[in-house]
C-alpha cells in the first residue's frame, strides 16, 4: 500500500491504538464501554477518537443489510445496582432482537456532556438511541439527534421526540415515608440522592407532601451522593440525635452505609430506627437486618425502551408508549414500631 493510500482510507482501531498510545485490545474494549479499563486509559481513547474522526468498523453486518443494527446506550458512569441492571437489562432485550449495543458513559448528567455522548455513539454508527440518564431541562442538540434517530428515555430526561419511559419517583418516596408514618413514627428522616438528579428531587418532594398531609414537620435534608460511604456518615450524624426514629433512605447502598453508622452509634435497627431503602437490589434481602425498601421495574424499563426503538427501526408500529411504572414496597426486618 502506497503513502498516498494509506492517507486517503479511513482511520482504524490500530490508528487510534496508535494515537492514544495503548493496545488494540484495550481501544475496542473502551469502544465496547468495557467496565475494567483505567479511567485515565479510557480518556486516552476518546481523545484519540476524537482526533482522527474514527468510526467503528460496522462493515460484516452492513454488507448484507445497509445497517449496523446497534442501538447507543448513554449511562452514567456509576457502579449503583440501578445502573448495571439497567444495563444489563438493554443488552439482554437488544440481543433477543439480534442487535448490540454500544454504550457511552458520563460522569455528570449535564446536557453538555449528553450531547457529546451522542456524537461519539453516531460516529460508532449507533442507529438508534437509549438516554439512561436524568437530564433535567430540555437541549435542542439532544432533540435534533432524536429528530433523525429513534430515541427512547428512562429515567425523566424531558426529550420531545423520545418515547418516555420512567418509574414514579413520587409513589417511590410515598410507599416508603406513608410505610414508616403508619408503624407510628412521629416523623421521617430523609437521607436524598444528589440534588443535580430527577429522582432525587422528585422523592425529597413527595417525602415532604407525605409529612405535610400528615401534619408532620419535615426535618433538614441529608444529601448524599449514592454511595455507601455517604450513607454511613449520614448514619453517624442520625444516630447522634436521639429523636430520630425512623429514615427514607434514598438508594439500598446509602441505607446499607446509614445502618452501619446508627449501629456504631450505638443505635440498633429496628428496634430503635427503622430504615427503608429504595430499589430493591440483591443484598437488601440477605443484610441484616434484612432491609425494607422499594423495589423498581428496572428490567421491564429497559425492555420497553428496546422494544421501541427496535420497533421504530423496523418499521413496525411502536408497542410502547410514554409510560409511569409503579414501584412496589418490601417489607423486611428494617422496620418496626418505634421504641416506646
Amino acid at each position: 500500500m502506497t503513502g498516498s493510500e494509506t492517507s486517503q482510507r479511513p482511520p482504524g482501531m490500530l490508528d487510534v491504538a496508535r494515537v492514544a498510545g495503548v493496545s488494540a485490545q484495550t481501544v475496542s474494549r473502551v469502544l465496547r464501554d468495557h467496565p475494567y479499563v483505567s479511567d485515565e486509559k479510557r480518556q486516552r481513547v476518546l481523545a484519540a477518537v476524537e482526533q482522527l474522526g474514527y468510526r467503528m468498523n460496522t462493515a460484516a453486518r452492513a454488507l448484507s443489510s445497509g445497517r449496523t443494527r446497534t442501538i447507543g446506550l448513554v449511562s452514567i458512569a456509576t457502579e449503583s445496582y440501578a445502573g448495571a441492571i439497567t444495563q444489563a437489562s438493554v443488552e439482554h432485550a437488544a440481543d433477543a432482537e439480534h442487535y448490540s449495543v454500544v454504550g457511552a458513559q458520563i460522569s455528570t448528567p449535564d446536557a453538555e456532556s449528553i450531547s457529546g455522548a451522542l456524537r461519539r455513539l453516531e460516529r460508532l454508527g449507533a442507529e438508534a438511541i437509549i438516554l439512561a440518564v436524568p437530564l433535567r431541562t430540555p437541549d435542542h442538540r439532544i432533540e435534533q439527534v432524536a429528530e433523525h434517530l429513534p430515541t427512547a428515555t428512562i429515567g425523566g430526561s424531558p426529550v420531545g421526540r423520545a418515547r418516555a419511559l420512567d418509574v414514579d419517583q413520587r409513589a417511590v418516596a410515598r410507599l416508603a415515608t406513608e410505610h414508616l408514618l403508619s408503624l407510628g413514627h412521629r416523623t421521617v428522616q430523609h437521607v436524598s440522592g444528589p440534588g443535580d438528579w430527577v429522582d432525587a428531587v422528585e422523592r425529597t418532594r413527595a417525602w415532604r407532601e407525605v409529612l405535610a398531609g400528615a401534619g408532620r414537620e419535615a426535618p433538614d435534608v441529608i444529601h448524599g451522593d449514592w454511595s455507601p460511604e455517604s450513607g454511613y456518615q449520614a448514619g453517624l450524624r442520625l444516630g447522634a440525635d436521639p429523636t430520630v426514629s425512623a429514615v427514607f433512605v434514598a438508594s439500598d447502598e446509602m441505607a446499607f452505609g446509614v445502618v452501619r453508622g446508627l449501629h456504631e452509634t450505638g443505635r440498633r435497627v429496628p428496634e430503635d430506627v427503622s430504615v427503608v431503602g429504595v430499589d430493591d437490589i440483591r443484598l437488601a434481602a440477605y443484610c441484616t437486618p434484612a432491609l425494607t425498601t422499594v423495589a423498581q421495574p428496572f428490567a421491564e424499563l429497559g425492555r420497553g425502551a428496546v422494544a421501541s426503538v427496535t420497533a421504530r427501526l423496523e418499521g413496525r408500529d411502536d408497542p410502547t408508549s410514554d409510560v409511569r411504572l409503579s414501584p412496589r414496597l418490601v417489607v423486611r426486618a428494617s422496620t418496626a414500631a418505634p421504641p416506646s
